[in-house]
């Protein structure tokens, strides 16, 4: 969908004789953008766009999301391309405290004041946690889980190939070879040579990032069955995204399918200009990035505006490069792999991007599955609800065991604008 935005603001600023037919694909990609156009249209009566541009300054400032960093490191995808990933190692912030007797725990002055107990086994396994981020996001975008789990375990965070410090794709620019699946599922079994060579695993992935870790899956069996101890599949499909309407009438999601993946392809050769363009249309890009990304009404706008930066800093030749990679995506029948594993599998009810019925559907297909779908929930509810993600996560790891007895999960904030206020 993040395609669909970056090509409706390119298309809305770039210029006009040579873009005809890309002009075309803006009517049929408006429908995409017709209600966050009437809001922007609205604001834009009432605000100036200094205004406007010193809120944005004062929302980066006061919400500070995306600024955790642990431990760099860089791996060599197959093609060389260098992967970046960071290490939170256990016990790297604050303090977790010592167990007594059963039921009673020592804690730290460290310790943030809002903290929740997990109870795991009394001698936890070296557990790594592999996070895994969605199309044109980060591993920033985690930022809620990493907060909470910090100091508690192993965690491995890393930007998929193109995306944040990682770097661009080899066989993409040098050899012309398209982005395919198959080629994360391998980039991520790069990170994990480098970063998690040994011990057990806890694989996380949203969206895109729980595609990679299906194909991971299908490519790596045995690792699958050798190390992997717990699986969480978030807001993520295992096929069949060409289906998906993004809430759009029939008539124009068929055209937005039928003209936007070469309206992508040819404003992937034009990446400069179509900067320029989605720069003079941030208002309107905004607005279709929070219904696409949110469906509560009351989110915190600093929030909004951090998932705006992640998504608008992946540029658009890259939003064009991946688009193909989600309708050739075709994993079902990887998910038997995970079939035996203890298997979290989360999404938003009112998620326009991968629908919760994809999520229905894989953990029909896993019988230790828990499905765990989150009212009033869009797409990115890893930063909409993080508080319900976290804690369905914290539970994962209890079971796996990979949390010490009376280690305790760090506070996480709310994104809600009337939680702030209040």
């Amino acid at each position: 969908m993040e395609a669909a935005v970056a090509a409706s603001s390119a298309v809305s600023a770039a210029g006009p004789a040579s873009w005809r037919r890309a002009g075309v694909a803006g009517t049929a990609i408006g429908v995409v953008a017709a209600g966050a156009a009437a809001g922007v249209a609205i604001e834009r009566l009432t605000v100036g766009r200094g205004i406007r541009r010193k809120a944005r300054l004062a929302l980066d400032s006061a919400g500070p999301y995306g600024a955790l960093r642990g431990t760099p490191g860089m791996a060599a995808a197959d093609d060389g391309t260098e992967l970046y990933y960071e290490v939170d190692e256990v016990d790297e912030v604050g303090k977790v405290g010592e167990v007594g007797k059963v039921g009673e725990v020592e804690t730290d002055e460290t310790l943030a004041p809002r903290r929740r107990r997990l109870f795991g086994r009394r001698t936890p396994a070296p557990v790594t946690v592999v996070f895994s981020h969605g199309y044109c996001l980060s591993q920033d975008s985690w930022h809620f889980q990493r907060a909470a789990l910090r100091g508690v375990v192993r965690t491995v965070h890393w930007d998929q190939r193109s995306h944040g410090r990682s770097g661009r794709g080899v066989a993409q620019t040098e050899d012309g070879i398209p982005v395919t699946i198959d080629q994360l599922g391998r980039d991520l079994k790069a990170v994990i040579d480098a970063a998690a060579p040994e011990g057990p695993l806890v694989l996380v992935g949203h969206s895109m990032g729980g595609m990679t870790m299906m194909a991971l899956a299908d490519q790596y069996p045995d690792l699958i069955r050798e190390r992997v101890a717990g699986v969480a599949l978030i807001g993520t499909s295992s096929g069949r995204l060409g289906e998906v309407n993004f809430g759009l009438p029939v008539a124009g999601v068929n055209m937005v399918r039928r003209i936007l993946p070469d309206v992508l392809k040819a404003l992937g050769q034009r990446a400069e200009l179509v900067e320029r363009g989605r720069r003079a249309t941030t208002d309107l890009f905004a607005g279709i990035i929070k219904r696409y990304s949110f469906a509560s009404r009351d989110i915190d706008p600093a929030v909004a505006r951090f998932a705006e930066r992640l998504i608008e800093s992946t540029p658009i030749d890259v939003v064009a490069e991946f688009y193909p990679a989600f309708t050739d995506h075709d994993k079902t029948e990887a998910l038997a792999r995970f079939a035996d594993l203890p298997v979290l599998v989360l999404a938003g009810v009112k998620d326009l991007v991968t629908p919760s019925e994809h999520s229905e559907f894989i953990a029909s297909l896993l019988p230790d599955a828990e499905l765990v779908l989150v009212p009033d929930a869009g797409h990115l509810v890893v930063l909409e609800h993080p508080e319900a993600v976290t804690d369905r996560l914290a539970d994962l790891l209890t079971r796996v065991g990979a949390v010490p007895a009376g280690a305790t999960v760090g506070g996480y904030g709310s994104t809600s604008s009337t939680a702030r206020r209040g």
